[in-house]
Formats: C-alpha cells, structure tokens, sequence
C-alpha cells in the first residue's frame, strides 16, 4: 500500500514561515512528479508547486516568490518551504505523487492556518 506521510502544518502569524514535508513509500524511480496542492472549504483543491523527476519546478502566481518546493531524492520525499505566510494561505495542503505509468496518489492533508 502506498504511503504519503505529511508533516509540518501549524498556525502561524502573518509574516512567519513553516515547511511542509511529504515522504513517499513509493521507490524514486516510478514518481514523476511532486505536487503539493490546497483546498478551503467549499473550493476546489489548486496546484501550488510543483517538482518534476527531471527538477523543473512550477508555482502558483499566488506564491511565487515567497514559496520553494524542493526534493530529496534519497527517501524519497518533497518539501514545501512557505515564507511571508498571509491569511489568505489558510487551507489544507495535500501532498501528491505522479508514477511514470499516471498512477495518482494523495497524502491525508495537513492543515495550515495564517491568523492576520
């Protein structure tokens, strides 16, 4: 069974930093891509970031700049640096995983909220 164990969520100030983490029991060599994505009630869950198996990476316009999306290739696992958090980040972020073959996995969602 495939497992995406994430950590990391809080609540934090406006301004403030917190880090994401997602380690995947799948091998290296079948994930294509990372992904973390986030959800407020009642919308749809948005693509944040992005790391491909080759490093290209994609923000959000609503992040760049203030988010990093990184990977260890070792774990493998996927990290999600967030800095000059604002209110309007509060959501639950989930962690993805793309195999090579399309299969799609998500991580149980943890929970970040900016109080302003």
């Amino acid at each position: 069974q495939v497992q995406l164990a994430e950590s990391g969520g809080g609540l934090v100030q406006a301004g403030e930093s917190l880090r994401l983490s997602c380690e995947s029991s799948l091998r290296l060599y079948v994930i294509a891509a990372f992904c973390w994505y986030r959800q407020v009630p009642g919308n749809e869950r948005e693509l944040v970031a992005r790391v491909t198996s080759t490093g290209s990476k994609f923000y959000a316009e609503s992040v760049k700049g203030r988010f990093s999306i990184s990977r260890d290739t070792v774990k493998p696992a996927v990290y999600l640096q967030m800095n000059n958090l604002r209110p309007e980040d509060t959501a639950v972020y989930y962690c993805r995983v793309i195999t090579v073959s399309r299969d799609i996995y998500w991580g149980q969602g943890t929970q970040v909220t900016v109080s302003s």
